[in-house]
């Protein structure tokens, strides 16, 4: 059996020209990153301005194991599966994290049959996208301790600097640091810190950034700390955000590349759904709606994370009308939320499916909630029996929603092509009437206890001295009027990840809060979420090699 890496270096890729021909964009309009990616220039946008938008489809799931269930690789297939069936669809997705490529998960283009490429590419270094983030992130940080070594006319509090540094790598080490240790020389010694750059308040920026001048604007609200008077200070005061922007431009540009079915894909930005909004950036997703009849995106993790921050913040912004959620769920992962051990899955066992189908039950409950029609797709795994399908059949028979058993694993396109005439036929027989799930003018509190209710389905929400605190801070600057970001455990609906199925009878504690002023949203953090993870006992990396031609394996 072929690795995914294996048959990513196998695929027949055409050149991007081609590949951007076929979406009716013109040579100027591209800056190919050598032969097979190329960034979107700015024109384009102007060029497309007039043209009707297509069809808005969000990819989310269900909560998964720590495996993850092959939601990204259901979106590419179900793209696949659109231009197999005679649609013009197109892909909108995030970019990989080198967090996850060396640690556990694996990256974000996809698997088996169903990949983006180049995926070699795309999993590491890319187009620089990344990297211009966190030299941005990282610029700003030294700015911060620069204006402080050279006199603090701004009067900065050392003990209240918000603003961290960030690199896109998993290493706990660096989760608390002392920085400016040696002397006068080196500058003040103070408490600092690492994120990951798919954390940082400039990839969000990034990504919900409308166009040059707005990016540049939002980097001059970064709230940085305060001053020893207790007054914010903001990243414009200290001056260097034209120099960000500049580290930005180019990232700033969508990237298009293509399926191993050659059906295009634009990839662009990718904050965490567990620490951050978890969507690709509203540029690519605009600009996709422009160029195809029906342009398929994702939302990171689960529903009650990616598909929510997706609706009430992205949407929300963006201006965006989803016209229907395909939710992903795998048996093996709603038998693990009946309680099956990992090393268990694959064994029948209708039962636990059956208890753990609940799972599945209310993320179909929290979608609708949306307004949007919602399809479920079931990624299909070759120890899946009959019975098992049928218990999926029955549960979405009572809620109303159709499934489409999906093999594109192993089939590609040709095994998503069930999905999209689903997925078309229920955008016609039920258009969309989406909303968001509250109101931003509300108190910052109502706004968290409707997602913890509606979503989490908790029965409260317990605050810390820390978050009270935090909140007065917010409530005091006039900042409560954005919508929220919460940091949660991907695994469960709760704040506990061994909370499996639909856990009942809990409330969700709160222990902090940070205002992403430039971001335009209130991060909420719960339970023990990092913002930078650490490398698991046997990392991903140590697969990894590179021969003396420069060919990759052990890429998935």
């Amino acid at each position: 059996m072929l690795t995914d890496i294996e048959i990513a270096q196998q695929a027949k890729m055409l050149r991007i020209g081609e590949v951007a021909k076929a979406l009716g964009i013109a040579e100027e309009d591209y800056e190919p990153y050598g032969h097979y990616k190329a960034k979107l220039a700015e024109q384009l946008y102007v060029k497309t301005a007039d043209k009707p938008n297509g069809k808005l489809i969000l990819v989310t799931a269900i909560n998964p194991t720590p495996a993850g269930e092959g939601k990204t690789t259901v979106s590419v297939g179900l793209a696949e599966g659109m231009a197999k069936t005679g649609r013009n669809a197109i892909l909108a997705l995030r970019e990989p994290s080198l967090g996850p490529v060396f640690g556990i998960k694996g990256g974000a283009a996809g698997g088996g049959y169903a990949q983006v490429v180049p995926m070699d590419d795309i999993n590491l270094h890319f187009t620089g996208d990344m990297h211009a983030i966190t030299a941005a992130n990282n610029l700003l940080c030294a700015l911060i301790d620069n204006h402080i070594h050279q006199g603090n006319a701004l009067k900065i509090d050392e003990r209240r600097i918000l603003f961290k540094r960030c690199m896109d790598m998993n290493d706990r080490a660096l989760r608390s640091i002392i920085v400016g240790l040696g002397g006068k020389v080196n500058g003040f010694p103070r408490e600092d810190g690492f994120q990951i750059t798919v954390a940082s308040e400039i990839m969000a920026i990034l990504c919900l950034a409308s166009d040059l001048a707005d990016l540049k604007a939002r980097l001059e609200r970064i709230l940085v700390g305060y001053d020893l008077e207790g007054k914010p200070v903001y990243a414009g005061q200290l001056g260097g955000c034209g120099a960000m922007a500049a580290l930005l431009k180019d990232a700033l540009k969508p990237n298009l590349v293509q399926t191993l079915e050659n059906t295009p894909a634009i990839m662009h930005g990718g904050p965490f759904a567990n620490i951050a909004h978890g969507c690709n950036s509203v540029r690519a997703t605009k600009l996709c709606l422009k160029l195809a009849d029906y342009t398929i995106t994702e939302a990171g993790f689960g529903s009650d994370l990616g598909a929510e921050k997706f609706f009430d913040i992205k949407c929300r912004y963006a201006g965006l009308k989803p016209d229907c959620v395909v939710l992903v769920a795998t048996i093996r992962a709603l038998k693990y939320n009946g309680g099956v051990a990992r090393a268990e899955l694959k064994a029948e066992n209708v039962e636990a499916l059956r208890a753990g189908s609940v799972n599945l039950r209310t993320h179909i409950e929290n979608m609708q909630k949306f307004g949007v029609p919602v399809v479920v797709a079931i990624n299909r795994f070759a120890e899946d029996t009959d019975a098992e399908i049928k218990v999926i059949e029955e549960v979405c028979g009572e809620c109303g929603v159709e499934f489409s058993l999906t093999e594109v694993f192993a089939k590609g396109g040709d095994g998503a092509a069930d999905l999209a005439d689903k997925v078309c036929d229920a955008i016609e027989k039920k258009p969309s009437q989406f909303k968001p799930l509250y109101d931003t003018a509300l108190p910052v509190k109502e706004k968290i206890g409707t997602i913890a209710r509606e979503i989490y389905r908790a029965d409260g929400v317990i605050y810390t001295a820390q978050a009270e605190k935090a909140l007065k801070e917010i409530e005091a600057l006039g900042k409560t009027d954005l919508p929220i970001c919460v940091a949660k455990t991907q695994y469960s609906l709760s704040d506990d990840p061994t909370k499996l199925g639909k856990p009942v009878g809990f409330e969700i504690t709160v222990r902090d809060m940070k205002l992403s002023s430039g971001a335009g949203f209130i991060v909420v953090y719960t339970g023990d979420i990092m913002t930078m993870p650490g490398l698991p006992k046997l990392p991903a990396a140590n697969n990894i090699d590179v021969d003396n031609e420069g060919n990759i394996s052990g890429l998935f």
